[in-house]
């Protein structure tokens, strides 16, 4: 077996350059979060309204007296529904990681 050294592509790209570390505590994260965690209840409430639009009660009374019951479902509403559902679920862990980000202590700063 020949064992050939493998390229990395470590060289095609230029040194980092030493500059200020982006800071991840930004205040106003706290913000963005609240309005998705608005978002995410809209998206919730969308979600219920459209899953309960999505199926239909037809019931039927024959000649006879009997009662035929049928459920019927709209793929339309229940997928807009499943879809609002996922929506509003990403929202909140975003919005989790945006106020985590918001509240995380700051680093302290060396004594040299």
């Amino acid at each position: 077996m020949i064992d050939l050294p493998q390229p990395t592509g470590a060289e095609l790209w230029p040194p980092a350059e030493p500059g200020p570390q982006a800071r991840l505590n930004k205040p106003w994260r706290l913000l963005v979060a609240v309005v998705e965690v608005v978002l995410a209840v809209a998206a919730g409430w969308g979600a219920y309204a459209f899953w309960h639009s999505g199926a239909a009660t037809v019931v039927t009374r024959t000649d006879d007296g009997a009662v035929l019951e049928s459920h019927r479902y709209f793929g339309g509403s229940l997928a807009a529904a499943i879809g609002l559902g996922t929506v509003a679920a990403l929202l909140l862990v975003d919005a989790v990681r945006q106020l985590l980000l918001a509240m995380r202590a700051r680093q302290l700063k060396r004594k040299d």
